[in-house]
Protein backbone atom coordinates (compact mmCIF):
# COMPACT_ATOMS: atom_id res chain seq x y z
CA UNK A 1 0.00 0.00 0.00
CA UNK A 2 1.34 3.41 -1.21
CA UNK A 3 2.45 5.59 2.08
CA UNK A 4 -0.14 7.63 4.08
CA UNK A 5 -0.47 10.54 2.11
CA UNK A 6 -2.58 13.61 3.74
CA UNK A 7 -4.89 15.55 1.47
CA UNK A 8 -6.57 19.09 2.27
CA UNK A 9 -10.00 19.58 0.82
CA UNK A 10 -10.86 23.20 -0.19
CA UNK A 11 -13.88 22.70 1.94
CA UNK A 12 -15.58 22.89 5.20
CA UNK A 13 -18.22 20.10 4.58
CA UNK A 14 -17.65 17.26 6.77
CA UNK A 15 -19.93 15.01 4.43
CA UNK A 16 -17.94 15.78 2.10
CA UNK A 17 -14.41 14.74 3.84
CA UNK A 18 -16.16 11.27 4.34
CA UNK A 19 -16.80 10.33 1.16
CA UNK A 20 -13.54 11.41 -0.24
CA UNK A 21 -11.96 9.37 2.92
CA UNK A 22 -14.23 6.05 1.71
CA UNK A 23 -12.84 5.93 -1.40
CA UNK A 24 -9.25 6.93 -1.39
CA UNK A 25 -8.50 4.82 2.07
CA UNK A 26 -6.92 2.23 0.13
CA UNK A 27 -4.41 4.09 -1.80
CA UNK A 28 -3.73 4.98 1.50
CA UNK A 29 -4.74 8.46 1.42
CA UNK A 30 -6.45 10.99 4.42
CA UNK A 31 -8.46 13.91 3.61
CA UNK A 32 -8.78 16.27 5.99
CA UNK A 33 -10.94 19.55 5.59
CA UNK A 34 -9.94 23.44 5.99
CA UNK A 35 -11.72 23.46 9.80
CA UNK A 36 -8.52 21.85 10.61
CA UNK A 37 -6.21 25.24 9.48
CA UNK A 38 -8.35 28.09 11.02
CA UNK A 39 -6.07 30.97 8.97
CA UNK A 40 -6.69 29.34 5.33
CA UNK A 41 -8.27 31.59 3.32
CA UNK A 42 -11.88 31.76 1.59
CA UNK A 43 -11.55 31.29 -1.99
CA UNK A 44 -14.73 33.61 -4.03
CA UNK A 45 -15.84 31.30 -6.58
CA UNK A 46 -15.85 33.57 -8.89
CA UNK A 47 -15.13 31.49 -12.13
CA UNK A 48 -17.36 31.15 -15.35
CA UNK A 49 -17.27 26.96 -14.94
CA UNK A 50 -16.95 24.73 -12.60
CA UNK A 51 -13.48 23.68 -13.90
CA UNK A 52 -12.04 27.16 -13.18
CA UNK A 53 -13.28 27.09 -9.35
CA UNK A 54 -12.18 23.99 -8.69
CA UNK A 55 -8.82 24.56 -10.05
CA UNK A 56 -8.84 28.44 -8.29
CA UNK A 57 -9.75 26.80 -4.76
CA UNK A 58 -7.13 24.00 -5.28
CA UNK A 59 -4.20 26.12 -5.97
CA UNK A 60 -4.85 28.89 -3.44
CA UNK A 61 -4.98 25.85 -0.81
CA UNK A 62 -2.30 23.93 -1.87
CA UNK A 63 -0.05 27.32 -2.33
CA UNK A 64 -0.91 28.70 1.20
CA UNK A 65 -0.45 25.32 2.96
CA UNK A 66 2.28 23.73 0.91
CA UNK A 67 0.15 20.33 0.99
CA UNK A 68 -1.92 18.61 -1.80
CA UNK A 69 -5.40 19.55 -1.98
CA UNK A 70 -8.83 18.98 -3.72
CA UNK A 71 -10.86 21.54 -5.01
CA UNK A 72 -14.43 20.59 -6.02
CA UNK A 73 -17.17 22.39 -7.74
CA UNK A 74 -20.60 21.18 -8.93
CA UNK A 75 -24.06 22.60 -9.79
CA UNK A 76 -27.34 21.77 -11.95
CA UNK A 77 -27.36 21.94 -15.55
CA UNK A 78 -30.86 22.05 -17.45
CA UNK A 79 -30.98 22.08 -20.79
CA UNK A 80 -34.60 23.46 -21.32
CA UNK A 81 -32.58 26.66 -20.03
CA UNK A 82 -29.57 26.28 -22.29
CA UNK A 83 -27.54 25.09 -18.88
CA UNK A 84 -28.49 27.32 -16.45
CA UNK A 85 -28.45 28.04 -13.20
CA UNK A 86 -24.82 26.12 -13.45
CA UNK A 87 -22.07 27.62 -11.59
CA UNK A 88 -24.71 30.10 -10.30
CA UNK A 89 -26.75 26.81 -8.79
CA UNK A 90 -25.77 27.51 -5.58
CA UNK A 91 -27.06 31.35 -5.66
CA UNK A 92 -29.55 31.36 -8.22
CA UNK A 93 -32.02 32.97 -6.53
CA UNK A 94 -29.86 35.03 -4.82
CA UNK A 95 -26.33 35.61 -3.02
CA UNK A 96 -28.02 34.02 0.15
CA UNK A 97 -30.79 31.87 -1.37
CA UNK A 98 -32.27 28.89 0.55
CA UNK A 99 -31.84 25.98 -1.41
CA UNK A 100 -35.79 25.83 -1.29
CA UNK A 101 -35.97 29.36 -2.97
CA UNK A 102 -33.49 28.15 -5.26
CA UNK A 103 -35.60 25.02 -6.81
CA UNK A 104 -38.41 27.21 -6.48
CA UNK A 105 -37.13 29.67 -9.09
CA UNK A 106 -36.13 26.86 -11.23
CA UNK A 107 -39.66 25.55 -11.18
CA UNK A 108 -40.87 28.41 -12.34
CA UNK A 109 -39.01 29.16 -15.22
CA UNK A 110 -39.85 25.61 -16.37
CA UNK A 111 -43.49 26.11 -16.07
CA UNK A 112 -45.58 24.90 -19.39
CA UNK A 113 -41.82 23.42 -20.53
CA UNK A 114 -42.99 19.92 -21.68
CA UNK A 115 -41.56 16.57 -19.71
CA UNK A 116 -39.25 15.69 -22.53
CA UNK A 117 -37.38 18.75 -22.60
CA UNK A 118 -36.70 18.69 -19.31
CA UNK A 119 -33.86 16.90 -19.20
CA UNK A 120 -30.81 17.92 -16.63
CA UNK A 121 -27.78 16.82 -15.06
CA UNK A 122 -25.76 17.24 -12.00
CA UNK A 123 -22.01 17.88 -12.95
CA UNK A 124 -19.19 17.88 -10.74
CA UNK A 125 -15.32 18.96 -11.29
CA UNK A 126 -12.36 17.92 -9.10
CA UNK A 127 -9.26 19.58 -9.09
CA UNK A 128 -5.96 17.68 -7.23
CA UNK A 129 -3.32 20.44 -7.10
CA UNK A 130 0.10 19.28 -5.68
CA UNK A 131 2.47 21.93 -4.58
CA UNK A 132 4.72 22.88 -7.97
CA UNK A 133 2.62 20.85 -10.49
CA UNK A 134 -0.03 21.51 -12.71
CA UNK A 135 -3.73 20.34 -11.81
CA UNK A 136 -5.00 16.79 -12.31
CA UNK A 137 -8.89 17.78 -13.51
CA UNK A 138 -11.51 15.06 -13.45
CA UNK A 139 -15.51 15.08 -13.69
CA UNK A 140 -18.47 13.22 -13.10
CA UNK A 141 -21.90 13.75 -14.21
CA UNK A 142 -25.73 12.19 -13.06
CA UNK A 143 -28.10 12.56 -15.77
CA UNK A 144 -32.39 13.35 -14.56
CA UNK A 145 -35.11 15.01 -15.65
CA UNK A 146 -36.83 18.09 -13.56
CA UNK A 147 -39.73 17.07 -11.91
CA UNK A 148 -43.21 19.39 -11.24
CA UNK A 149 -43.20 19.35 -7.70
CA UNK A 150 -40.67 18.33 -5.00
CA UNK A 151 -40.63 15.18 -3.22
CA UNK A 152 -38.22 13.68 -0.03
CA UNK A 153 -36.35 14.32 2.35
CA UNK A 154 -32.73 13.38 1.85
CA UNK A 155 -30.02 15.27 0.03
CA UNK A 156 -29.94 18.94 -0.52
CA UNK A 157 -29.76 21.96 -3.11
CA UNK A 158 -31.73 20.78 -5.67
CA UNK A 159 -32.81 16.81 -4.96
CA UNK A 160 -36.12 17.13 -4.16
CA UNK A 161 -36.71 18.37 -7.59
CA UNK A 162 -34.27 15.82 -9.54
CA UNK A 163 -35.84 12.73 -10.80
CA UNK A 164 -33.31 10.01 -11.88
CA UNK A 165 -34.77 7.56 -14.21
CA UNK A 166 -32.30 4.88 -13.44
CA UNK A 167 -33.65 4.60 -9.76
CA UNK A 168 -37.26 5.97 -10.55
CA UNK A 169 -36.83 8.03 -7.16
CA UNK A 170 -36.27 11.81 -7.12
CA UNK A 171 -32.91 12.02 -6.09
CA UNK A 172 -34.03 13.46 -2.18
CA UNK A 173 -36.14 9.81 -1.76
CA UNK A 174 -32.60 8.18 -2.09
CA UNK A 175 -30.90 7.01 0.82
CA UNK A 176 -27.14 8.05 1.44
CA UNK A 177 -25.50 5.04 0.44
CA UNK A 178 -27.66 5.07 -2.70
CA UNK A 179 -26.78 8.33 -3.61
CA UNK A 180 -22.84 8.29 -2.96
CA UNK A 181 -23.10 4.88 -5.80
CA UNK A 182 -24.82 7.24 -8.56
CA UNK A 183 -23.88 10.96 -7.86
CA UNK A 184 -21.87 13.29 -9.87
CA UNK A 185 -19.44 13.55 -7.20
CA UNK A 186 -19.01 10.30 -6.76
CA UNK A 187 -18.16 9.29 -10.44
CA UNK A 188 -15.63 12.83 -10.47
CA UNK A 189 -14.16 10.71 -7.45
CA UNK A 190 -13.83 7.72 -9.18
CA UNK A 191 -12.64 9.42 -11.98
CA UNK A 192 -9.93 11.17 -10.49
CA UNK A 193 -8.63 7.75 -8.53
CA UNK A 194 -8.27 6.07 -11.87
CA UNK A 195 -6.07 8.87 -13.04
CA UNK A 196 -3.97 9.23 -10.16
CA UNK A 197 -3.68 5.08 -10.27
CA UNK A 198 -3.18 5.15 -13.53
CA UNK A 199 0.13 7.69 -13.32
Amino acid sequence: MAEKKRIVLATRNQGKVREFNNLFAHVGWECVSLAEFADAPEVVEDGDTFEANAVKKAVTISTYLNLPAIGDDSGLEVDALDGRPGVYSARYAGEHATDEENWRKLLKELDGVANARRTARFRCTLALVEPGAEPIIATGACEGVIAREPRGSNGFGYDPVFFVPARQKMMAELAAEEKNAISHRAEAMRNLLAIIEGK
